[in-house]
């Protein structure tokens, strides 16, 4: 896996054993020697991943940490600090400043190796979200870009999976500071069925259980569709580097060695609740964006925006296949009558059931949308006219035929009908504006023809008789 990583360290023989390490496993390297170009680096390239030494004049990692993180558009890129610094404290402050980690030297290359590799499969699947995130931006959906340090870490549902009681304890212990709901599995099997019950935000794995390998049970929750993304915090011992690291390329997110400090734990923890959140935050702003830009609140049809690029697809591969399609604009009759006589909340109704039943007399890939207040489009491609002109008669008897049900009117059902244009568009060339206007006029023909009827572009009114007998496979 092929990254860009940005090396800050004032030495420049620290600087140059890194960028070789890291050049021999195929890492595009970029460096910097002091904090303020660091930071300029970081906002210009946008590295993978930042290896960001401590000791610094001038401007130290922990403050370049802290700028780096407050900044949103660069906040979610992984930083590793790496000093000659031992004391917990050191490593708690940079833990607590926003580093992903913090590695002393002398460095263990495997560990390093590994942690690199580890956050940058983690940068990259941010990085996709971000698109995402900024495609909504665009659209106007959302306001503004989230930050991963402002996400809450307070109250996540953690599973520790451990079998020493004293261990347990001081896990639980530590994490009710932040009123952390704790459960606790002394085994793998037992693990695996409270994931599969129970959703956690973070889980603890002990590699030093007893009876079992705690890199199996890692393993088996990366590779389960339900468990995949759930972040894994490995804890290990001094001499468990090799397993450690292993347990960062099959998919663990973190670890921390034992003797465990309570500050260290808590702010790791911290971490990656961080990042799960955040990470959920991109997803959820993501498909609630896509569905306020692409549908229609009301009905859950398609709106405008997507009937336009969908219908320029479509466009094109009629082009390219030698294929016709139809389009017919569907209008419901005297809908401004319905809804000044029994309101709008009635009108609303009437819409959602209009809108289902077009979905239901449509193939899967046939489309409909709605673009006005009661009118709605639907496109049918790679269809015959006779098979088109059989469709459009049945979506308009599949609401004319039928009550619409309403407790809010009298006789508990409401009569509705619609009128229907349509238009059978060649593979010549043709604009989204055209096909629709060809559609619309004969929708107007519709109206002035006494409603509740169907005209197409070239033939006229339809006879609805000719047509009421239609099966069902015309149209599968």
């Amino acid at each position: 896996m092929s990254a860009r990583v940005l090396v800050v360290d004032d030495i420049l023989p620290n600087v140059k054993l890194l960028e070789a390490k890291l050049s021999s496993e195929y890492y595009d390297v970029l460096t910097a020697t002091n904090g303020e170009d660091a930071l300029q680096k970081a906002e210009k390239e946008s590295p993978d991943i930042i290896l960001l030494d401590v000791m610094m004049p001038g401007m130290d990692g922990f403050e370049v940490c802290r700028r780096i993180k407050a900044n949103p558009e660069i906040a979610h890129i992984p930083i590793v600090m790496v000093t000659a610094l031992t004391d917990a404290e050191d490593k708690v402050r940079g833990l607590q400043s926003g580093a992903d980690d913090f590695l002393s030297k002398p460095i263990n290359d495997t560990a390093l190796m590994a942690r690199v590799r580890s956050l940058v499969r983690l940068k990259m699947s941010l990085d996709e979200w971000r698109v995402r995130e900024n495609t909504a931006n665009q659209l106007g959906v959302v306001g503004e870009s989230s930050n991963v340090m402002t996400e809450p870490v307070e109250g996540a549902r953690v599973l520790v999976v451990e079998d020493k009681d004293f261990e347990k304890k001081k896990i639980e212990q530590t994490l009710a500071q932040d009123h952390d709901i704790v459960m606790s599995a002394e085994s793998g099997i037992k693990a695996i069925e409270m994931a599969s019950k129970h959703s956690f935000d973070l889980m603890i794995v002990s590699l030093g259980l007893d009876e079992e390998d705690g890199l199996r049970l890692c393993s088996h929750l990366k590779s389960n569709e339900r468990t995949r993304s759930l972040p894994i915090l490995m804890i290990g011992d001094v001499d468990d580097m090799s397993r450690v690291a292993h347990g960062l390329e099959i998919g663990a997110h973190d670890y921390i060695l034992r003797p465990v400090d309570r500050n260290e734990l808590i702010a790791r923890v911290r971490t990656q609740i961080r990042r799960k959140r955040f990470q959920e935050r991109l997803r959820s702003t993501y498909e609630i964006s896509l569905s306020m830009a692409l549908t229609d609140p009301l009905t859950g049809l398609y709106n405008r925006r997507y009937l336009e690029v969908h219908l320029q697809k479509l466009l094109q591969k009629n082009r390219d296949s030698k294929k016709s399609m139809a389009v017919l604009l569907t209008d419901i009759d005297h809908f401004k009558k319905i809804n000044d006589t029994f309101g709008h909340a009635v009108g609303d109704e009437v819409l959602k059931v209009v809108s289902e039943r077009l979905m239901a007399n449509l193939r899967s890939f046939d489309l409909v949308a709605r673009i006005g207040g009661e009118e709605f489009v639907v496109i049918l491609p790679d269809v015959s006219e006779q098979r088109a002109y059989m469709v459009a008669e049945r979506l308009r008897a599949s609401i004319a035929d039928v009550p619409i049900p309403s407790a809010a009117v009298p006789g508990g059902a409401l009569l509705v009908s619609t009128s229907v244009g349509g238009a059978i568009i060649d593979h010549s060339e043709h604009t989204i504006e055209e096909v629709l206007d060809r559609a619309d006029k004969c929708l107007y023909a519709a109206k002035e023809a006494g409603r509740n009827c169907t005209v197409f572009e070239g033939v006229g009114k339809l006879d609805p008789g000719k047509y009421k007998s239609e099966e069902r496979q015309v149209i599968e």
